[in-house]
Order: C-alpha cells, then sequence, then structure tokens
C-alpha cells in the first residue's frame, strides 16, 4: 500500500517509527543519497527538492489515483490523518501537535544538521561555526526539556507524531557534543521511545539497508555538500 523512498536518516527514521507503530504494510524503496540517487528523474517527478523521504500512497482515502508525498513533516500529517492514529483528532490538540511538528522542521532538525555539517563533515574546523551550531542544538535541547517536564511525551499523555518527527534527531546527540544526563526529562522522554518494541525494529530496518556502506566518502562529499541549482547528475 505505501512505498516508502527512504534512506537510514533522522529524517528517514520518522516515517518508519510511524508505520511499525501503526502496523502498516510498506515497502521500502532504497535511496542512496550518498549515491547520489536522490537525483534520478524518475525520483524527482515526486519528490522535486531532491530529497528523501517520499511516499507513494497507492490506496488513497479518496479511492482516487495514486498520492505521493515529499518532506517528513508532510509524511506523517498525511499519514496520521489517513489512519487517524498518533494525532489528537480535537482542534486545540491537533493544533498542538501540528506546532511541535514545525518546531522540529524549522528548528531542531536544521540546526542539528548544521552541527553535524561543521562538527563531523565539513573538511575545515571553524570554530565559530561549531560553536554556533553546538550552542543552539543545546538551547533546542532545553526547550524540548522544558515541554516534557510533567509530560510523558510531547503532546501529554499520548505518543503522537510530534515525537517521532524529534526523536531520531535526538539519536546522535553524542555527535552533536550534547549529554543526555543534562536534560534529566529529556533523557526520561528519550528512554522511553527507545524501550518500544517498533522503534528497535524501524532502526534494525535501517542498520539492514546500509549494512556496510559509508555514509560520507570523499566523492559522497561532492554529491551531499555540493549542490545548487545545477542540475547534478547521478
Amino acid at each position: 500500500m505505501i512505498d516508502l523512498y527512504y534512506w537510514p536518516t533522522p529524517n528517514g527514521h520518522k516515517i518508519t517509527l510511524f508505520l511499525e507503530e501503526a502496523g502498516i504494510p510498506y515497502t521500502i524503496k532504497p535511496v542512496n543519497i550518498s549515491k547520489g540517487e536522490q537525483f534520478q528523474p524518475d525520483f524527482l517527478k515526486f519528490s522535486p527538492n531532491n530529497r528523501m523521504p517520499a511516499i507513494i500512497d497507492s490506496e488513497p482515502a479518496d479511492g482516487g489515483e495514486p498520492i505521493s508525498v515529499f518532506e517528513s513533516g508532510a509524511i506523517l500529517l498525511y499519514l496520521a490523518d489517513k489512519y487517524k492514529k498518533f494525532i489528537p483528532q480535537d482542534l486545540r490538540g491537533r493544533t498542538l501537535c501540528t506546532e511541535w511538528v514545525m518546531w522540529q522542521m524549522g528548528g531542531l532538525g536544521p540546526m542539528c544538521g548544521q552541527n553535524h555539517h561543521f562538527s563531523q563533515y565539513a573538511p575545515e574546523k571553524i570554530p565559530y561555526a561549531i560553536n554556533r551550531y553546538v550552542n543552539e542544538t543545546n538551547r533546542l535541547y532545553g526547550v524540548l526539556n522544558k515541554r516534557l517536564d510533567g509530560r510523558a511525551f510531547i503532546c501529554g499523555d499520548d505518543y503522537t507524531i510530534a515525537d517521532m518527527m524529534s526523536y531520531p534527531w535526538i539519536v546522535p546527540h553524542e555527535r552533536q557534543g550534547q549529554k543526555l544526563e543534562d536534560f534529566t526529562h529529556l533523557k526520561r522522554w528519550f528512554d522511553s521511545i527507545w524501550a518500544r518494541p517498533a522503534t528497535k525494529v524501524a532502526y534494525e530496518k535501517g542498520k539492514a539497508i546500509n549494512q556496510g556502506v559509508p555514509t560520507v566518502t570523499e566523492e559522497a562529499r561532492k554529491v551531499l555538500f555540493g549542490q545548487t541549482a545545477a542540475v547534478v547528475k547521478a
């Protein structure tokens, strides 16, 4: 029913977390971003930002032609609405959940991504850039930690797509220069999500796909970090 175009990155893991939790049949279509497979013409037809994840739903709720969705936040909102799972159904609860989905997309994800780039992958170590993004990551961890004070999950008692959006970006906390022990409520939340069976299955599937494949080689750097508006040939 669902074809998932995927590579095991934080954004890719968001979608497998949902699909495994919901028990929805899906097929993974690997998109090796280090080899430039995200620039293949067939993929760009439904993922014009040349990024994964993306999905194609062959059985949309309206009974019409297959629907494709790109961008991880849009995908999770689409799936949550279709299956009425992991998103509150009341106005105020849905609004709250959507806020935290957007918070991750506009804050936690991009800032952690820049953190990874300058601290792990940049050929030149620029102290200002590293400090800037490590500190901003720390600030965002603090925001999430405060939100989780007195709450089991981001939106309250129930596990939602807001949690699925943020969790994968906390997994590489050590690479981001962060210590979970400094964030008591966030660590408790993090440990509780890792304890969920569906989380373990989602991450095991990711390991099976890129087992033995280097994340970033010199050739991959050119693909991942040298993109411009010009057409990139895989």
